[in-house]
């Protein structure tokens, strides 16, 4: 068994379409190598920066994520024809292509719709404002299509009153 700690650059394309790891930034890995008699056993934790919007009121989001995982590497020789299975990882002349399991652990524990905080109220479906900031008093007097010339008579009936 071997333990190793490492920082690494994030590669391109590290998250979903509202959150990700920006390209570049420094990637924190805790890595223990374990020998098993069909490869080598992988497993860590990842720590990265975040950044994204909020999936309701699009608000710059900033956070850290930390996740876990865990992989077997298997040596050519131990599987018939030298192929690994569907969900097996290889090992290439002693080399680990680690990429793959880091954007398992980060992209498919990421939400697909993150929020600023949990009780995010998002945008006003009427003026695009964002309720957290334009309080709980906030309305629009929408009138229903359908009742807008029912509302024009009754204008012009109180105004004919009027005079």
């Amino acid at each position: 068994m071997r333990e190793q700690t490492l920082t690494v650059p994030a590669p391109a394309d590290l998250g979903v379409e509202m959150v990700g790891v920006p390209e570049g930034a420094d990637v924190e890995l805790d890595i223990r190598f374990e020998a098993v008699m069909e490869g080598v056993l992988i497993t860590g934790t990842v720590r990265a920066p975040l950044t994204g919007e909020c999936g309701r009121c699009l608000e710059p989001i900033i956070s850290t994520f930390e996740g876990d995982f865990q992989e077997l590497f298997v040596y050519p020789d131990t599987r018939s024809g030298g192929e690994a299975g569907e969900d097996e990882r290889l090992l290439a002349d002693d080399l680990i292509d680690f990429e793959p399991v880091l954007r398992d652990a980060v992209v498919l524990t990421l939400p697909l719709s993150p929020l600023c905080r949990d009780d995010c109220p998002g945008l006003c479906a009427e003026c695009g404002a964002r309720l957290a900031d334009a309080g709980p008093d906030h309305r629009h007097d929408a009138v229903d299509p359908r009742w807008a010339a029912l509302q024009a008579l009754s204008e012009q009936e109180s105004e004919s009153q009027e005079s």
